[in-house]
């Protein structure tokens, strides 16, 4: 009975780390139009990346937590970004499927981590779509004098607090509405509306940007108490004067910066959307490594050059933090440049949209392709080849919370499924890189041990003899063999786990109780120096393995740094939420689960074919052009 009971967890244990060969499937491939360029996918980056955070969040930093040092704010948030972006420029390059960080998970990790990686990513998009539309009614709403609002609040008044909004936004909705028949008409033509609206915003940047250095006043980047006490003086109404600091261009010390980096990171969020366009670029293996690095770049110039031409026109104390460059331009005598923030706001509100809502029905189509969400949802138009019942569904949803929601304070559950997606996209990254090329079926695991074992000595499927505790340490850190094994692959993959757990808990630590580490108490101190130190060892057990010399079109520097820093970063930031915010996302994983273990564990593609649980993985590579087997 024991036996039975053993062996029916084991089969249940091994659906749920059953993995996707990285192969396209032949019913699947090529149904999507190839039609995206470069241009197409850095415009896509940059559109969803700079929205009406940089016309908002450059004043907010630079007043209470920077000053003019947020240009260096934004600097460390966008080499925190880039860590996470060129992993996705990797797998991007590697595996030109829909899907972004849930395909990446399932070839790696496994289904359940796949789907929970899919599910979050949603709840992303969704909060996310409908946050930048109601922003974008809101903007347009105040241009009109906020007749809208109180109409509709007059006519629709909800009266549900803490659950709903003071009024239904049906401006919102129309909104989304209308960009979901431009995203079902096609790839292309979606492309096309965002490229005129991220043109248009960075026109309007790059004339703020030109302003600024014109207007601007260096002695602004160096102002002291006095300049602060003759503009208390001069002035019949303080409220508007925030903290001075130490004044300079540091003002608030480099725990400002830190901060003000950890608020600048979710200004770097978006880039990802470029990552699910692997079946509609038309060299992806060029196209999207090349347009994550590149948009990165754009939107840091971009918002590093605002922020800038902000604190030189107007002393940081006395900035907006509402809308700071309509009063930056104020300042300065130049009040009809209001209207062209005005313009660039709708505009970059428009194309963050449309970069919000361009990858949602792409994650929606790829899982419900897998089996994993309801199969319906997979459907690809004949003619326009887009997933059009996981666009009409997607835009649906996110219309509607559109419509009722209020979704200030669901920006933090969004970026914990962000957040998430990062750190799992990092880690497949510094798993599948150490893993054998061979497709290690049982039956190419016979032909090996019998054709390839007198030609290669070294055999990735060699049996390894019984060995004491020294010689164990010694394959650990001391492998014999130039190429990956299935046993140097498995090494790999517990030390990879065990690490992001360390990893996890000193971040927890330092996230919660940083006081105490650093202030030489015994206990916290102690744990924190003793986690570093099995996070050192562990790092060089990965460093120490044999790396696989597949040819890619981009690969990540920096093995195994680079990746860990990234979840490092990633994880950090994810115990800055609130119990609440976890609270919010425990429901929306339960709701997941609860689809997961009664529809997609069943109706998974990959049941019928299960994976061996280590390692069948790149064999991808050898059908990407351009890529060669080594």
């Amino acid at each position: 009975m024991s036996k039975m009971l053993y062996q029916d967890v084991y089969q249940f244990g091994q659906k749920l780390i059953r993995r996707r060969p990285l192969e396209p499937r032949e019913e699947s491939e090529s149904r999507m139009a190839r039609c995206l360029n470069t241009l197409d996918l850095v415009a896509l980056g940059v559109g969803s990346t700079l929205g009406a955070g940089v016309y908002i969040l450059a004043g907010e930093v630079a007043k209470d937590k920077a000053g003019p040092a947020i240009v260096i704010c934004f600097l460390v948030a966008a080499l925190s970004s880039v860590l996470s972006g060129l992993c996705y420029a990797e797998f991007g390059a590697r595996v030109p499927c829909s899907g972004s960080a849930y395909l990446y998970s399932y070839v790696t990790v496994g289904q359940l981590c796949a789907f929970i990686t899919g599910w979050n990513l949603i709840l992303s998009y969704v909060i996310g779509t409908a946050s930048v539309a109601r922003a974008w009614s809101s903007a347009f709403d105040s241009l009109t004098g906020n007749h809208i609002s109180q109409v509709l609040r007059g006519a629709f008044s909800l009266h549900v607090p803490y659950s709903l909004a003071k009024y239904p936004d049906f401006f919102a909705l129309g909104l989304v509405l209308l960009l979901t028949g431009v995203l079902a008409l096609g790839a292309r033509e979606s492309a096309l509306v965002n490229k005129v609206f991220t043109g248009l915003n960075l026109s309007v940047l790059s004339f703020m940007v030109i302003s600024g250095f014109v207007k601007g006043d260096l002695h602004n980047w160096q102002l002291t108490e006095q300049d602060y006490k003759l503009n208390t003086s001069g002035s019949n109404d303080t409220s508007g004067l925030g903290p001075l600091g130490s004044g300079g261009f540091v003002p608030f010390g480099f725990d400002g910066i830190f901060q003000g980096a950890a608020t600048c990171f979710y200004a770097f969020v978006g880039f990802d959307a470029i990552a699910t366009t692997g079946e509609e670029a038309r060299n992806p293996q060029r196209s999207i490594p090349l347009g994550i690095v590149i948009s990165l770049l754009i939107c840091f110039l971009a918002y590093a050059g605002v922020s800038a031409a902000l604190t030189l026109m107007v002393p940081y104390y006395q900035i907006h933090s509402d809308s700071p460059l309509p009063h930056a331009f104020l300042h300065v005598g130049w009040a009809p440049a209001r209207y062209v923030v005005a313009v660039g706001t709708l505009c970059a509100l428009t194309s963050s949209l449309l970069g919000a809502m361009f990858p949602m029905p792409r994650v929606i189509y790829s899982m419900a392709d897998d089996g994993l969400l309801f199969r319906g949802l997979a459907q690809i138009h004949a003619r326009t080849r887009t997933p059009i019942m996981a666009t009409l569904a997607s835009g649906t949803l996110a219309g509607v919370m559109a419509l009722l929601f209020e979704l200030s304070d669901l920006v933090d559950l969004m970026s914990i499924g962000t957040l998430l997606a990062y750190s799992l996209v990092s880690f497949s990254v510094l798993v599948l890189r150490y893993q054998p090329d061979q497709n290690l079926s049982e039956i190419e695991k016979t032909e090996k041990e019998t054709e390839m074992k007198p030609v290669v000595e070294e055999s990735p499927l060699e049996s390894v003899p019984e060995a004491g505790t020294s010689k164990i340490l010694k394959s650990l850190c001391d492998p014999l063999h130039t190429i990956p094994t299935l046993k140097s692959g498995q090494i790999i993959y517990g030390s990879a786990s065990l690490l992001v757990l360390l990893l996890t808990t000193l971040s927890l630590i330092l996230a919660q109780w940083p006081s105490h580490v650093f202030s030489g108490d015994p206990v916290y101190t102690t744990a924190a120096v003793l986690l570093l130190l099995l996070t050192t060892g562990l790092i060089v057990i990965i460093w120490r393995q044999p790396q696989s010399p597949t040819p890619l079109h981009f690969k990540v520097p920096a093995l195994p740094l680079l990746p860990l820093m990234s979840i490092f970063v990633n994880v950090y930031l994810m115990m800055q939420m609130t119990s609440g915010t976890w609270a919010q996302f425990a429901v929306w994983m339960v709701i997941g689960f609860v689809i997961y273990f009664g529809y997609g564990i069943r109706h998974s593609l990959e049941k019928k074919n299960q994976q061996p649980p280590a390692s069948n993985s790149q064999t991808f590579d050898k059908n990407i052009p351009g890529a060669e087997s080594p």
